[in-house]
């Protein structure tokens, strides 16, 4: 599946503009990684959660996953390369407001799946909405950009 091979990140990070399309792309990409690397969060990858995160992803993206993608993308090599706060910092710069808030609102229906919220969650939450350059008041529905 493509967006698994970030093909769009290569060229975000060589600078160059990205069409509607791309864009769209690489807010999938954005939604996958983060979606994914939730599931690895507290470090006990949960079969409830990576269910949730194909279903999320389904629901927004449009496009279906498997379990293997999902595992895949929690585990890349890429954060051994570039952590996610830092490949998240970089994207966010060319996703729009809503693209950014549509990931921290799918990200927290992530968080709650398997009934429960710990504290590596909560802080992958935290690092997640700042890396994505969301305000406290953008999060909370108060204001748009």
């Amino acid at each position: 599946m493509s967006i698994v091979k970030l093909a769009t990140v290569k060229k975000l990070f060589g600078g160059s503009t990205l069409t509607k399309t791309e864009q769209k792309a690489l807010a999938d990409e954005v939604m996958l990684m983060t979606l994914a690397r939730a599931t690895a969060s507290d470090t006990n990858i949960k079969n409830v959660e990576v269910d949730k995160v194909k279903e999320v992803l389904l629901e927004h993206t449009g496009k279906k996953f498997t379990n293997a993608n999902v595992r895949v993308a929690a585990n890349s090599k890429m954060y051994e390369a570039a952590p996610l706060e830092r490949y998240l910092s970089k994207c966010s710069r060319r996703l729009t407001t809503d693209n950014r808030l549509l990931t921290v609102k799918a990200l927290e229906e992530i968080i709650h799946a398997d009934g429960r919220v710990s504290d590596h969650e909560v802080a992958y939450f935290n690092r997640v909405a700042l890396a994505l350059e969301l305000t406290p008041a953008q999060l909370v529905g108060l204001a748009s950009d």
